[in-house]
């Protein structure tokens, strides 16, 4: 007999270990353990979602005639972690073998190359095709080049897919990327309504309860819950999007709206992250509405690049870096993550909102996290580390696979570079010119210095001048540091001070916060 176990991302019916398997003669397991709720403090969504999600496939694949071995997280027996389970699994069935799709995190992959070890049984490890670029095939990408440039694997892949590609092998429309096209400040009018959204069934509703009752010092709230968590959930929501947000996404896909917490963006990297939907159908929708004349290029082309040349560049960037980059931390930050992160009460209107965002929905979209929660913390000199964990713990879209690169690497800066080729910095400035955050704040976004000047501005000055020996080099910041150096001494130290005010007013949650395991088994 054949034991198959199943992760909690895994949650797709054609996943590669299930491939030419007799299902008489196999035992699925999926397994709901504490580790994985705590290894950092998730938001209540995000667990919500997992186990809902893990739920309702269960019941799907035992309805297609699978046998299904599952193991809740509140059975008095559950060792809680993945190992532990497995090893009962072994036990009770006592396979011949063991069969898994390879792990989206390191960690959890170190745990799975042990397993044979262990349990004395031969444990084929496969590959996981949901990704389009086989994680070898991406490794001798990156050897073969100097710069890894995300532009260049995108093209590749492209060419891999043929998503927008003409018969003769040129790209739609005459060139690769239309992100000049994607930089509108935000829209006047709101979106015609608010996304569609999933009301809680009963197997969602017992999820709640368990988890409100379990975990109810964690991050968020549960009141607004709609995330999609079966596979035709989410090709419903896949299918409103396509219909009523696509064709405005490309446009306005950088901008931001006091109280619109979700504009034009899809909402779909839920799903996506934990196997409900593919990136390649939700990619042949998108081309396939551009084929039938109901989307515009630009949003189709910027859609597409997240999904097949972004998040792919980032899960090969991800193995290609780990363990080392966990520990990232190129400009030596060690500041504590401020308190705001967690309560919102900040007089910042931008941080405020994007907080409430992550707080109501464990969800902000990527300027959001980038250009301001992100921004913020590296202006600030905050420990990347913590941003990391935070990052990992709020948003229901989070794995580490993802959230590293993206976080330690784009966010932060602290591989020095190896991802990006510049800091993701910036003013107050380019806050005003993408949102209408600064209209409604205290602080006024034309000022630099003073009791009213907004913090971005000088901490944005700061930030380029403390570190101005590690990036003076970078030839994507000349102009930056050749305004500063226009700048009188008498500024300059008008600008250090304002911002040293403002870093000495923060106040800094306990170190580790996000990691704190007190009290119930399960916090």
């Amino acid at each position: 007999m054949l034991l198959i176990p199943i992760l909690g991302d895994q949650l797709t019916h054609g996943l590669a270990s299930l491939a030419g398997v007799d299902k008489a003669d196999a035992r699925l397991l999926l397994m709901e353990v504490a580790e994985e709720t705590t290894y950092v403090r998730h938001h209540k969504a995000k667990i919500v979602l997992v186990l809902s999600a893990m739920r309702h496939f269960a019941d799907e694949l035992r309805a297609d005639g699978w046998q299904v071995d599952y193991v809740r997280l509140d059975d008095p027996a559950n060792s809680g972690s993945f190992t532990g389970e497995v090893a009962r699994a072994v036990e009770r069935h006592r396979p011949s073998s063991l069969r898994i799709v390879e792990a989206g995190e390191w960690r959890v992959q170190k745990a799975i190359e042990g397993w044979s070890g262990q349990f004395g049984l031969p444990v084929e490890i496969v590959a996981d095709d949901r990704f389009i670029c086989p994680l070898p095939d991406f490794f001798a990408w990156a050897a073969s080049r100097r710069e890894l440039v995300m532009e260049s694997f995108y093209r590749q892949q492209r060419h891999r897919t043929g998503l927008l590609i003409e018969p003769d092998d040129t790209p739609t429309g005459g060139q690769w990327n239309f992100d000049k096209d994607n930089r509108a400040p935000p829209p006047k009018a709101r979106p015609l309504r608010e996304p569609q959204r999933f009301p809680p069934d009963d197997i969602t509703r017992d999820v709640i309860a368990l988890v409100e009752g379990s975990f109810r010092h964690h991050f968020g709230t549960l009141d607004a819950f709609a995330l999609p968590v079966t596979a035709a959930d989410a090709r419903a929501l896949l299918d409103d999007f396509i219909t009523e947000r696509l064709p405005r996404f490309g446009t306005y896909q950088d901008a931001m709206l006091e109280g619109a917490d979700f504009l034009y963006h899809s909402r779909l990297s839920t799903s996506l992250n934990c196997g409900l939907l593919t990136a390649l159908e939700v990619c042949q929708a998108a081309e396939a509405a551009f084929r039938r004349g109901e989307v515009p290029l630009n949003a189709a082309e910027g859609f597409i690049r997240q999904m097949i040349g972004w998040r792919e560049y980032i899960r090969g960037m991800y193995w290609l870096e780990m363990p080392a980059l966990g520990e990232a931390n190129f400009f030596g930050n060690t500041r504590d993550l401020p308190d705001f992160y967690w309560t919102g009460e900040t007089d910042m209107a931008c941080c405020a909102d994007s907080v409430r965002n992550t707080r109501d929905n464990a969800y902000a979209h990527h300027i959001q996290r980038l250009m301001v929660l992100g921004n913020f913390a590296m202006l600030a000199g905050i420990d990347p580390a913590q941003v990391a964990d935070w990052y990992l713990v709020v948003y229901a879209d989070a794995y580490e696979w993802v959230e590293h690169p993206n976080v330690l690497g784009m966010s932060q800066f602290a591989d020095g570079g190896r991802l990006g080729t510049k800091p993701y910095a910036g003013s107050g400035a380019y806050i005003n010119r993408m949102s209408n955050y600064c209209k409604g704040c205290r602080y006024d976004v034309k000022k630099r210095v003073g009791k009213d000047a907004c913090p971005f501005n000088a901490l944005y000055w700061d930030f380029l001048d403390r570190n101005e020996g590690k990036l003076r080099g970078n030839r994507r910041l000349w102009q930056p540091y050749a305004t500063w150096n226009r700048f009188g001494e008498e500024t300059k130290a008008e600008v250090r001070a304002q911002a040293k005010r403002f870093l000495d007013s923060l106040e800094g949650a306990a170190p580790g916060w996000a990691r704190a395991v007190p009290g119930s088994p399960y916090e």
